[in-house]
C-alpha cells in the first residue's frame, strides 16, 4: 500500500522561521532597588556650632555656657582652656575699678618687614580679629581690697609676642606701680619676642627687667603669673624674675621648644618636661594655682607681701 507524504507545500502552508527571543540588554538586566524607609533622613542630629566644646585632654563634650561659668576650665578633668586678656581681667579685678593705660598705643613697621604678608597687614588682621591694639592690656585696678598695677597678655594677638609696644606698655606699668607704691602683677602668655621687629623686640627684654629692678629697690613686690604657654624671650626676661612666680596647672613654660632642646642635646627628655608641675618640683616656680582660685590667692599673696610697706607708711 502506497503511503502518501504530505509536505508544507502540498498543504498550502508557507515556511515560517522559528521565533527567537533576543538576548536582554544590559540596561534591562539592571535591577532598581527600592529606597529604604527613612533612608533620606539622617538618624544623627546635627549639633549647632557654638554650643559645645570638646575638651582636648579628656575628649568630653562640654556645654559652652557651663564652660564659661567655670572660667573656661573643664569641669571633668580641670583642663584650662585659653582665655582672653579682657576676660581674665574681668575675672580678677573688682567691678569698675580697672583703669586701662596706654590703650591707644599701636605698633609701627619700622623695619619694613616683608614676607608672605607684611607686618602692617598682620597687625591689621589681628586688631580686627581680637579687638586689641596689641598683645597686652595694662592698667591699675583692685584685686580684693588692694590696688595693683596689672598687665595681662593675650596669646590670640600674634601669639602674644613681645614687640616694642608690649615692652613699652609693661615698662610704663611697672614705673607707674613704683611711683604710686603699688605691687605689680603681670600675667604672661607668649611665644616670645616678635620676629617682625628684629632687634627692637629683643631690647624689650632688658627694658622691662630694668624697670623691675627699680621697682625692687623700692621694696615693692612683683608677682609673675605664668599661663599656657609662656616661652622664649618673655620667659627669659620679666616672667622669670618675679618675687613670687605662680603658674596655672598644665601650663607649658620654657625658653626653647622641646624638639629643639632634644635635637641640640641629643638626649631623651623626661616625662612632663616644661610643664608647670615639672618646674614646680625643680624649684623654678613657687606655686600652681587653679584659675578659679587665682583671685583669692593673689589677694592673699599681695596682702602678705605688702605688710612691710604698710608698716613703713604707718611710721611716716
Amino acid at each position: 500500500m502506497a503511503t502518501t507524504s504530505f509536505t508544507k507545500k502540498t498543504l498550502g502552508l508557507e515556511t515560517v522561521e522559528p521565533a527567537v527571543t533576543p538576548p536582554p540588554t544590559a540596561a534591562e538586566t539592571t535591577f532598581i532597588k527600592k529606597p529604604k524607609l527613612g533612608a533620606g533622613k539622617s538618624k544623627k542630629r546635627d549639633i549647632p556650632e557654638g554650643l559645645w566644646t570638646k575638651c582636648p585632654k579628656c575628649a568630653s563634650m562640654v556645654y559652652d555656657k557651663e564652660l564659661d561659668e567655670n572660667s573656661k576650665v573643664c569641669p571633668k578633668c580641670a583642663h584650662h582652656f585659653p582665655i582672653g586678656a579682657r576676660e581674665r581681667i574681668h575675672a580678677l579685678v573688682e567691678t569698675c575699678t580697672f583703669e586701662e593705660m596706654d590703650a591707644d598705643m599701636t605698633s609701627v613697621d619700622v623695619l619694613k618687614f616683608t614676607g608672605a604678608a607684611s607686618y602692617n597687614d598682620k597687625l591689621a588682621t589681628n586688631v580686627k580679629k581680637t579687638g586689641l591694639n596689641d598683645a597686652v592690656i595694662t592698667g591699675l585696678g583692685k584685686i580684693g581690697p588692694q590696688r595693683v598695677a596689672l598687665g595681662v597678655m593675650d596669646f590670640s594677638f600674634l601669639g602674644g609676642s613681645m614687640g616694642s609696644v608690649v615692652g613699652e606698655k609693661l615698662t610704663r606699668l611697672i614705673e607707674a606701680g613704683t611711683d604710686k607704691g603699688l605691687p605689680v602683677i603681670i600675667i604672661s602668655t607668649s611665644g616670645g619676642a616678635r620676629m617682625y621687629e628684629g632687634m627692637l623686640s629683643l631690647m624689650q627684654m632688658a627694658k622691662t627687667c630694668g624697670a623691675l629692678a627699680y621697682h625692687a629697690r623700692a621694696r615693692l613686690p612683683f608677682i609673675s603669673v605664668l599661663t599656657h604657654p609662656t616661652m622664649a624671650g618673655v620667659m627669659a626676661s620679666f616672667a622669670s624674675v618675679g618675687d613670687l612666680i605662680v603658674a596655672e596647672p598644665g601650663a607649658m613654660i620654657g625658653f626653647a621648644g622641646a624638639r629643639v632642646i632634644k635635637d641640640t642635646t641629643q638626649s631623651e627628655l623626661p616625662p612632663g618636661f616644661q610643664t608647670a608641675e615639672f618646674l614646680l618640683d625643680r624649684g623654678l616656680i613657687d606655686a600652681i594655682v587653679p584659675r578659679r582660685e587665682m583671685k583669692e590667692k593673689l589677694s592673699s599673696f599681695i596682702a602678705h607681701m605688702m605688710e612691710g610697706q604698710q608698716k613703713i607708711r604707718a611710721l611716716g
